[in-house]
């Protein structure tokens, strides 16, 4: 409720400056047309994610990867990391963050292993994995349209590099400062069966269907829309109850709109003139890394989100906007609300009665994040420089 309330403000904070001339309606009309897209995928993909999730999906696969690991963490932390990564990739952080956190930390839980190890696997992960395709994470949708309605497979093409280090450093970080945890050995438990097979097959194939769809070139709003209303034609038919209002994310809608309306509203009052006399122009190795630097810094003080629309602006080229979003997604591991998908981890840790330092988190964060963006960017300039 919190985040719908802070979008409202800035929805009314937006309206003002609407009013009183600042951002012209012909511009709000712009803007609406090229962000309501990108919101509708938001609310299709977790409406697709969270019924997947009720179907059973989610858990029997973290059940089946309890079994794979054959006993040994490390080889369960592993498969762990392989599972958040492709999820971040193809069904976006937020999937990651809020379904797939409580699944690793039950099922730690289960095999009698620790669960902030795993807990910190996915949401750094979600948050550094989700450089590589357009619909890893909303800030990449919004660079795609900078970048000429760029295809998933040239977008990958200009990312793989940077997404590859910033999936590569975190994940070798946890396994450094959690070596004790995670080589141990472990009882794989039973598996459950679904408790609705027809659900759970249903499941299984609109996901199986949809992730080549996503990168098949066509706007990714239309097969997540599709998958959803397939998806919610099964459970209308056998589990109706489980189709509520809450499946839509629309606090996050809420929020993302007001953040789009005011910081349109900055730029009108000249913040890409600011932010341009800050950072250096041109694609050499200073000028991106001082992008990526800036963005990072902004993502942690604000908001990856708000910080990508500010300095969007000044990325004139597939290089500097590949900088931004080095800077934006793979460098909020500081502060906790440098990421929605990191506040929407912490409800889950909280509700799972999960205790986490956020001392802790914001320490080891200073740590990983710069190595995470320099070493990303270093990888963008060895690829593409």
């Amino acid at each position: 409720m919190r985040t719908a309330v802070i979008g409202a403000v800035l929805l009314v904070i937006g309206a003002i400056a609407v009013a009183l001339g600042i951002v012209p309606l012909e511009t709000v009309g712009e803007l609406t047309e090229r962000v309501a897209p990108i919101l509708g995928f938001v609310v299709a993909i977790t409406v697709v994610t969270e019924l997947a999730a009720e179907a059973g999906l989610f858990r029997v696969i973290a059940e089946r990867l309890a079994r794979w690991g054959r006993g040994r963490a490390i080889v369960l932390w592993l498969l762990v990391v392989l599972l958040a990564t492709l999820c971040t990739i193809f069904l976006s952080l937020d999937t990651t963050a809020v379904l797939l956190t409580p699944i690793v930390v039950v099922l730690a839980r289960h095999v009698g292993l620790p669960p902030l190890p795993f807990a910190f696997t996915t949401v750094w992960l979600a948050n550094t994995a989700s450089l590589l395709l357009p619909v890893s994470n909303l800030t990449n949708l919004l660079a795609q349209r900078q970048l000429g309605d760029l295809d998933p497979l040239g977008f990958a093409a200009l990312m793989a590099a940077p997404a590859i280090v910033a999936i590569v450093i975190p994940s070798v970080a946890i396994l450094l400062i959690s070596r004790r945890d995670l080589f141990r050995r472990y009882e794989a438990p039973a598996s459950e069966p679904a408790e609705d097979r027809v659900l759970f097959i249903a499941s299984g194939v609109v996901v199986a269907l949809l992730i080549p769809a996503l990168v098949s070139g066509v706007e990714v709003w239309i097969p997540s829309a599709i998958a959803a209303v397939v998806l919610g034609a099964f459970f209308l038919v056998r589990r109706r109850d489980v189709l509520r209002f809450g499946l839509i994310p629309w606090q996050l809608v809420v929020f993302a709109s007001g953040l789009f309306l005011v910081v349109e509203s900055a730029h009108e009052l000249g913040l890409a003139d600011l932010l341009a006399g800050i950072v250096p122009s041109g694609d050499s190795p200073g000028a991106l890394f001082a992008l990526a630097g800036t963005s990072a810094l902004g993502a942690n003080l604000l908001n990856n989100l708000p910080a990508y629309l500010a300095i969007e602006p000044i990325g004139q080229d597939p290089l500097r906007l590949a900088a931004i979003l080095i800077g934006v997604n793979a460098g909020p591991l500081v502060l906790p609300w440098a990421s929605l998908a990191t506040l929407l981890w912490h409800e889950r840790l909280t509700a799972l009665d999960v205790k986490i330092s956020w001392g802790r988190y914001i320490a080891l964060g200073a740590v990983v994040a710069p190595v995470t963006v320099a070493g990303a960017v270093g990888a963008l300039l060895l690829a593409h420089g």
